[in-house]
């Protein structure tokens, strides 16, 4: 969980909360790492996967739409800015 607070800048009892929301939803699942038993591992099930791809195809199309649908060298410079953003975090 203290992996999934930190990307998220969630307070850890927060995203506890939220994986618990999301496993009773069956949207998510969890496993016990192989590796660490002390570690659980959280898995997006596929209705969580279809959400998660629905929610980014509507970001996509609105960043297009803020963005304009020419390719500029401005929009060049965003992408790779939010690429190594994301790449960092």
């Amino acid at each position: 969980m203290g992996e999934i607070a930190s990307h998220t800048a969630l307070p850890a009892p927060t995203a506890t909360r939220v994986v618990d929301r999301l496993v009773a939803s069956g949207m998510a699942f969890r496993n016990t790492d192989p590796v660490d038993r002390r570690r659980v591992l959280v898995h997006l099930a596929a209705g969580g996967r279809e959400v998660v791809e629905r929610v980014c195809r509507r970001v996509e199309r609105g960043a297009g739409d803020v963005i304009g649908g020419s390719h500029t060298v401005e929009r060049a410079q965003l992408a790779d800015l939010l690429e190594a953003l994301a790449v960092r975090n």
